[in-house]
């Protein structure tokens, strides 16, 4: 298979374009066209601020597509990976009643019912279908707002984009919403390779029935299209014959794929008229221009998106995936570009390419791109600080220009690295994650001075914490001073943080003169190293500590005396904080069970279903299990007597296939496959159907 030139920077567009359209219109998702005339006129660019709401936001769309194609990583990069294997995913990453998903109720919301069957045993495609769940139920719209990772990893494969969209869309759904979830991946994988719009929606027709509801719709809306030059005319011929009135449930496919449809019709070649048109005409807003905004940012590519308004700016690459891998949750653009395009060189027998400089987390290498940083809003000096990013020998950098910097004012950049504030107004999703960096690991960044400069400055790197009233604090490391043309790699080992999450990470720059003026490249930001840190309850009232574990529990409350308390009512309740970077390490603390068959300890923790356990049993046991999806294998096992509201004093360690568990001075040793073994991952407090507590977990290098 021959791949793009340019497969990186489509995919980045892409991404892009689904990111754009959903921030687009989610504000008045589910308003009618009508209601939005009215109140906002047609949508021309971002109105968030108008309803006060925030920008980037955690969103079902953009949670499930970049979550549910992980199951390539999971279960084998293969082109016949099966809608069951993509249901377990389901189960690992979604966290019940809290992320992904709408949770409107068992009848209400499709993909609640689905994994409700999943949850129960209804394996994949059983747990989508409408023999299962009734036509109404499985046709509502959830089947095509995920697929769009599905077509970025096959480029000019339709074929094989709809076979993986049919895939996943069973999981939840059936019938005429897997046909529009097929045609639309196929259209997207085809836009790698043709701008011709009307040859991308006959190669989607040929992926689904003739005689389907989906294809006769889209004969009606050509039709209309070369009638009616004025989009609004197609669009009350849609409300008239495909309207919200026609179908049953509150968010049906066929009128959302019609006017998805119509948009790119009517605006091939033009984005932001794309964007105007599918969100002016209302619905649901966020999932078609969602869809629409991938389809024309892989079409069309990067200068297709910048030849508008600018749409990337106020976003600067920012996604949330929320899901029960929280060290994934706090996301860019830039990182999921790469992700995606290495699972498609896979797919297509390649090699996957190298993350750039060695790995960085922030290596800006994309044009345009920006990682999540922005100015640091709450300094009088922000609005004096742009922030771009330019060719530097021969590749790309962050810049970072300053203009009329005096000694007294700081230009300030940085990047989220945990949940920003604005969450607490995110309404309809919660979102779950662990921040991305930790003290004890070190940072550094190589930083240049432009030679055009005016006037040295001290740079410094600086990271950001909640305090006890969940406000933020900056912390900075030791200045470096920069002259006009020079550089330097900024370094520093993360201080502790007394049990509070880092928020963000960036940059600090003053002038050591009366003024400086000019720009600095930097060329990466990154971080490695095992954490050293104490998880804790810190001093205070705040509640962002404890937003730091993704909770997997029945209940989790910080008003227990001990600063870690859960408890679950049926099966397994986890907790988990840590990052995949976590490979090699130590977790160590004192864990009471209060009540439950078995508790204790997970490392190297992938999800709900993918950790190992050292746990002890109410049976007498004391165990290091290997946990995948619905397996659980005992690895090592030996007598221990088990006492409730009793302290064990617990210390799991793994390096490298080994794990080692210590439970009041009984030691246990097991060697997973080296083949098979999980190899990073965070750590979790684990209960099943009972109540755990812990004061402080302490983690380090094993």
């Amino acid at each position: 298979m021959q791949l793009p030139n340019d497969y990186l920077e489509r995919v980045y567009a892409g991404v892009l374009g689904k990111l754009i359209g959903v921030y687009l219109g989610r504000p008045f998702e589910g308003w009618t066209y009508q209601k939005i005339m009215e109140e906002l006129g047609p949508i021309e660019y971002y109105v968030h601020e108008r309803l006060d709401q925030p920008l980037v936001v955690t969103d079902d769309d953009v949670a499930g597509t970049f979550t549910f194609v992980r199951a390539l990583e999971d279960y084998g990069i293969k082109a016949d990976l099966s809608a069951e294997e993509i249901g377990k995913a389901w189960l690992n990453y979604i966290v019940e009643e809290r992320t992904i998903l709408w949770w409107g109720g068992n009848g209400n919301s499709t993909e609640h019912t689905a994994w409700l069957n999943l949850k129960k045993g209804v394996a994949a495609p059983a747990s989508g279908s409408i023999a299962t769940n009734g036509q109404a139920v499985a046709e509502q719209i959830g089947a095509q707002i995920f697929i769009d990772g599905w077509a970025m990893v096959a480029p000019r494969q339709p074929e094989l984009a709809a076979r993986l969209a049919e895939q996943a869309g069973k999981v939840s759904h059936d019938g005429e919403s897997v046909y529009a979830a097929m045609l639309w991946a196929a259209m997207e994988a085809e836009a790698f390779a043709s701008a011709d719009i009307d040859h991308l929606i006959d190669t989607g027709l040929k992926q689904i029935p003739s005689d389907s509801l989906i294809a006769k719709l889209i004969a009606d809306i050509r039709a209309w299209h070369k009638a009616h030059p004025d989009w609004r005319d197609t669009r009350q011929k849609i409300q008239d014959k495909y309207g919200y009135d026609k179908y049953p449930g509150n968010c049906h496919v066929v009128p959302n794929h019609a006017l998805m449809i119509m948009s790119v019709l009517y605006a091939p070649q033009d984005f932001q008229k794309a964007q105007m048109i599918v969100n002016t005409s209302g619905w649901d807003t966020d999932c078609n221009a969602g869809n629409v905004g991938c389809l024309m940012g892989i079409m069309n590519g990067l200068d297709g998106l910048d030849e508008g308004p600018d749409f990337r700016g106020p976003i600067a690459d920012r996604m949330l995936i929320s899901s029960a891998d929280g060290g994934n949750s706090i996301n860019d653009a830039v990182k999921q570009a790469y992700f995606l395009t290495n699972l498609g060189l896979q797919l297509a027998g390649s090699q996957p390419m190298p993350v750039p400089k060695s790995g960085a987390h922030f290596h800006f290498s994309l044009p345009g791109s920006q990682q999540g940083f922005r100015p640091q809003m709450d300094h009088d000096f922000a609005s004096a600080v742009k922030i771009g990013n330019a060719e530097f020998e021969g590749a790309r950098a962050l810049t970072v220009d300053y203009e009329a910097l005096g000694p007294a004012q700081v230009a300030a950049v940085t990047s989220p690295t945990f949940s920003p504030r604005e969450m607490l107004n995110m309404r309809t999703y919660d979102l779950m994650a662990t921040p991305l960096v930790y003290s004890g690991q070190k940072v550094r960044a190589r930083v240049k001075a432009d030679a055009a400069n005016r006037g040295a400055v001290e740079a410094r790197l600086r990271i950001r914490i909640y305090d006890g009233r969940d406000e933020l604090h900056d912390i900075d490391a030791k200045p470096v001073k920069i002259e006009a043309g020079a550089e330097t790699i900024l370094e520093w080992t993360l201080p502790d943080t007394d049990g509070q999450p880092i928020a963000e990470i960036g940059l600090a720059v003053t002038a050591t003169g009366k003024r400086a003026d000019g720009r600095l490249f930097v060329e990466y930001l990154t971080w490695d190293g095992a954490p050293d840190l104490t998880l804790k309850r810190p001093a205070g009232d705040g509640d962002f500590w404890r937003m730091a574990w993704v909770n997997g529990a029945s209940f989790f409350s910080k008003r227990f005396p001990s600063a870690f308390r859960i408890a679950q009512n049926k099966g397994e309740g986890l907790i988990i904080h840590g990052t995949r970077q976590w490979t090699d390490y130590m977790a160590s603390g004192e864990v009471m069970i209060h009540l439950g068959n078995y508790g204790g300890l997970t490392i190297r923790t992938q999800g709900l279903r993918r950790y190992y356990g050292a746990r002890v049993t109410r049976d007498g046991k004391m165990q290091i299990v290997k946990v995948r999806d619905e397996d659980v294998k005992i690895l090592a096992e030996t007598a221990f007597r088990t006492e409730f509201e009793k302290n064990i004093a617990m210390k799991v360690t793994a390096q490298g296939s080994r794990i080692t568990f210590e439970a009041d001075g009984v030691s246990l040793t097991a060697e997973d496959s080296a083949n098979d073994a999980y190899r990073d991952g965070g750590v979790g407090l684990l209960i099943h159907e009972g109540a755990l507590s812990s004061n402080e977990i302490r983690i380090g290098a094993a």
